[in-house]
């Protein structure tokens, strides 16, 4: 037997393989993912927009006919050599053994690299005769509840169309979300750091994608009872609560015990109303001694004027209610009329699905339609696709507008696909203003088409994800688009609005960003997404009711103050979350305390007396301190386009600024009122805390500040420093 295995391996070496006798390799589903897996088509190598050197690839490869036409059939043929497979291009680069820029990606005689030559030496074949097709990937284990300074290999198992599994571990790229707590090698082993939280690994092979979730402990060295941490919180019993104890059971970590009266009046009233809490309303919430007086103030918050206006604002930013770059003059009627209308569907509770439904078919004369306005703004293919995706299905899609997604499954034919829906809609009348033109009439055409750019094929409307809208040509495309959204199995919809709501109150999303959702960015808490969309849902999108349920949870409730045991934690929402309170807010408290409203000029003209910055219709009334401290241009439906980032210009702001001067100095504001009544300085400081922080003043706050103003001679003055001072902290411009 010995002599014959000897005289085999003699007779094979001496004649060239045959085509037929190699094991057949697959472009799409062996070579493709090779060269994914050694960043050769990435984005910062050939895979870019203009490609590397005169050799472009489809990012990440998600363009198979596109990387063999330009393996192949480009380059004047010089890549690939079928009779000296060794000296093509495409090896001799990647091995290191001509010049190349990337250096050597592909060590000769690895396992790649005869996979590639085989591949060549057989001719190099586009695709094979009953070519299976790859459906998709699984990684094992899924999840994982793993120590500090722990490891765990990834297993990762290819599923075809035939039926048949293979590991393709080797083949996949990896990639963690959180590399502070869980990072990944090439080799898929996947090691935690020394702090605790939660992680997602992306396992990527042949345009699958598939996720790994880590969650890993916190090592708490205090003793602490969880049981005990719960009751000091007061944990409901409802779902929503069970979904963050079993969380903070899983990463041992013991939430921040409740918050306060004075702190939770405080917070509820901004969060709701974008208005701080007058002193009477601190006192009577403290003093009320009914176990539902949480439940009566969220009530009672949701029913005044200032809800419907705050909400009106945040969603004229996602709507992207714009007026900079046009006349003011022309474009205010519109912007108005749009968030009148926005405030007037807050004010009466309408069910959210009948809110979006009424944006998207809107139709008519932008004059008495209000939800047409919000075509003013957005026109293009690109906008419809992105605002529409980012602002009501929490997904970003922007990326398959010119390649597929690369880490998401969204492709080019889902982007315009989804752009048809609005191809048909219609504009007449109007008159031009700077940009775009003034008081269209939104209808729905006869015909209209949007064409692939790479194939030149004609879309056809489409949901993300769904198959073809079974339309004829009297039929409205964004009809059944709103109605797929609005459905109660829709994946994204209520999934979206429920984060957002969740985002805007705790000040971090279940999905963070509130807006990328995608299996490579997964929920903090799935069960808890899970329970607050099926609520919203159940509820029949009854936005107060999902305001309610967030607010009386428990992670809503608790102290914003860190513990020993949740001081590292930002993900599970064990504590609250300082946030500075948003431009608009900001001025307003200010106009609050000190009793001077904010004089907004109205181009041409100026608002009414009293009008609040979280009322203004648009975000072209010119006040510099709104933008210093983040107003957004509404260029995009992102929240994050609002920035609540510090920085020095705000300090410069608070010191300099002509209007906080005005406010200050005002001869009929608060400081006058205080600097000329007979009250004594106790009782003075004792309201002005009520009034800037919401709560008494300390023992050492109250002596302090009534020291300093017995010290000095100008009473005025005094109290004018003083609240200056009291204005500038931390405690008065953050949420806590």
């Amino acid at each position: 037997m010995l002599r014959l295995a000897i005289l085999l391996t003699l007779i094979v070496a001496a004649h060239p393989v045959s085509s037929a006798e190699l094991q057949p390799v697959s472009f799409r589903n062996d070579v493709i993912p090779i060269l994914t897996r050694h960043a050769c088509n990435s984005g910062g190598c050939h895979g870019k927009a203009t490609g590397q050197n005169g050799f472009r690839l489809s990012l990440l490869g998600f363009e198979s006919d596109f990387d063999y036409r330009a393996l192949v059939l480009q380059g004047r043929g010089r890549r690939l050599f079928a009779s000296a497979a060794d000296d093509s291009l495409l090896l001799a680069k990647a091995s290191g053994r001509v010049p190349h820029g990337g250096g050597t990606r592909i060590n000769p005689g690895s396992d790649d690299y005869e996979v590639l030559r085989d591949w060549i030496r057989s001719g190099a074949h586009d695709s094979l005769p009953g070519e299976r097709q790859l459906e998709r990937i699984t990684v094992t284990p899924a999840e994982a509840v793993m120590k500090t300074s722990s490891e765990v290999v990834l297993k990762v198992i290819a599923h075809y169309s035939d039926g048949r599994k293979q590991d393709v571990t080797t083949r996949s790229l990896f990639e963690s979300n959180a590399s502070e707590i869980g990072d990944v090698d090439v080799r898929a082993r996947v090691t935690t750091a020394t702090r605790g939280g939660l992680f997602a690994v992306m396992v990527r092979f042949g345009g699958q994608i598939a996720v790994f979730q880590g969650t890993v402990p916190f090592s708490n060295d205090a003793e602490v009872s969880l049981d005990d941490a719960f009751a000091a919180a007061r944990v409901n019993q409802d779902a929503v609560d069970r979904s963050l104890v079993d969380q903070w059971k899983r990463l041992n970590v013991a939430p921040s015990p409740v918050a306060d009266d004075a702190s939770f009046v405080r917070r509820a009233t901004i969060d709701i109303c974008g208005t701080l809490p007058t002193p009477d309303e601190v006192g009577a919430y403290v003093q009320d001694s009914s176990t539902d007086k949480k439940l009566k103030l969220i009530n009672r918050l949701l029913e005044r004027p200032e809800h419907a206006s705050y909400f009106a604002l945040k969603w004229a930013d996602i709507l992207q209610n714009r007026g900079g770059s046009y006349s003011s003059r022309l474009q205010r009627e519109g912007t108005t009329l749009l968030t009148e209308w926005v405030r007037d569907s807050i004010a009466e509770n309408k069910p959210y699905d009948r809110f979006v439904s009424e944006i998207l078919t809107a139709t008519g004369s932008q004059a008495q339609n209000p939800p047409t306005i919000w075509y003013r703004t957005v026109r293009t293919t690109q906008d419809y696709v992105e605002s529409v995706s980012q602002a009501f299905l929490g997904v970003r899609i922007q990326c398959a507008q010119c390649h597929h997604h690369p880490a998401e499954r969204w492709s080019q034919a889902d982007y315009y696909s989804f752009a048809a829906n609005f191809a048909r809609v219609g504009r007449k009348g109007g008159f031009a203003d700077a940009e775009v033109p003034t008081s269209e009439v939104i209808f729905l055409k006869d015909h209209g088409e949007v064409v692939h750019p790479r194939n030149g094929d004609v879309m056809s409307p489409r949901p993300l994800g769904g198959p073809d809208f079974k339309l004829d040509r009297y039929d409205d495309p964004r009809a059944a688009l709103a109605e797929w959204m609005t459905s109660p199995v829709n994946p994204f919809f209520a999934r979206t609005m429920a984060n957002r709501m969740w985002g805007h109150f705790l000040g971090r999303g279940i999905v963070h960003p509130i807006d990328d959702s995608r299996s490579t960015n997964p929920p903090s808490n799935t069960a808890l997404l899970d329970q607050l969309a099926l609520d919203f849902v159940s509820s029949g999108y009854d936005v107060r009711r999902l305001i309610r349920v967030i607010t009386m949870s428990a992670a809503y409730g608790v102290s914003s103050e860190p513990t020993v045991h949740n001081r590292n934690d930002i993900q599970s929402f064990s504590r609250f979350q300082l946030r500075r309170l948003s431009a608009e807010v900001l001025l307003d408290g200010i106009s609050q305390v000190l009793e001077v409203p904010t004089v907004f000029a109205g181009g041409p003209g100026k608002f009414p007396t009293g009008t609040r910055a979280i009322e203004l219709p648009d975000e072209n009334v010119p006040v510099n301190f709104l933008d210093v401290f983040g107003r957004p241009g509404r260029t995009s439906a992102c929240e994050c386009e609002r920035a609540d980032d510090p920085a020095l210009a705000q300090a410069l702001e608070l010191v300099n600024s002509t209007e906080i001067q005005k406010k200050l100095t005002a001869k009929d504001g608060y400081i006058a009122r205080l600097g000329n009544n007979d009250e004594p300085h106790t009782a003075n400081v004792r309201e002005i805390f009520l009034k800037v922080f919401a709560r008494e003043p300390r023992d050492n706050e109250k002596n302090a500040a009534t020291e300093f103003l017995r010290s000095e001679s100008d009473r005025v003055e005094a109290y004018r420093t003083l609240l200056w001072s009291l204005l500038a902290t931390n405690e008065f411009m953050f949420n806590h």
